[in-house]
């Protein structure tokens, strides 16, 4: 039988973070000089987007959710705009990388100094009540997956800046 949790009913500090978050993040993003195509720039905000959403997704469903975003355990509004969270991040990850002229070979510190930043940003998140942790889900795995992530982004933006210089 599946359980309904209902963690808040008001709108107070999560939907203000998650608004606010998406907010400034976005004016980041586009007050930022261009360094990439738009059709670049579109997937990276997207790779954001789109992982954090597969992650949500495969870490907070039945049979075992690990942790429920923002007020309930059901999918509600303001869970979809908490994905728009993640793009700014994303993008900011690949235009860093980008404007450091990061080599290959100092991806990992690259990443070793993202994956606890990414962390920091979930605590803070947790603590204004977006996620929820269960199951003994905590913290630690999120730098374990932000490890894996990123080191993917990393690869995706060799792959991606190659394909679209071969176009």
């Amino acid at each position: 039988m599946i359980r309904l949790t209902v963690y808040d009913t008001q709108l107070n500090t999560n939907e203000w973070a998650v608004l606010l978050a998406v907010c400034l993040g976005s004016i980041v993003v586009y007050f930022l000089p261009r360094r990439f195509s738009w059709k670049l720039s579109t997937l990276f905000f997207m790779c954001g987007v789109t992982f954090g959403f597969l992650f949500d997704h495969v870490l907070s469903v039945i049979p075992i959710s690990f942790y429920d975003v923002n007020d309930s355990s059901e999918f509600e509004f303001i869970d979809f705009l908490s994905y728009l969270m993640y793009g700014p991040v994303s993008y900011i990850f690949f235009y860093l990388y980008d404007f450091l002229h990061i080599r290959a070979k100092f991806s990992p510190i690259y990443i070793l100094c993202w994956a606890p930043l990414s962390t920091c940003m979930e605590w803070v998140a947790k603590r204004c009540g977006i996620y929820h942790y269960s199951h003994g889900y905590s913290i630690n795995v999120s730098f374990v997956i932000y490890l894996m992530v990123q080191s993917v982004w990393v690869w995706l933006f060799y792959l991606l800046r190659k394909a679209e210089a071969n176009t």
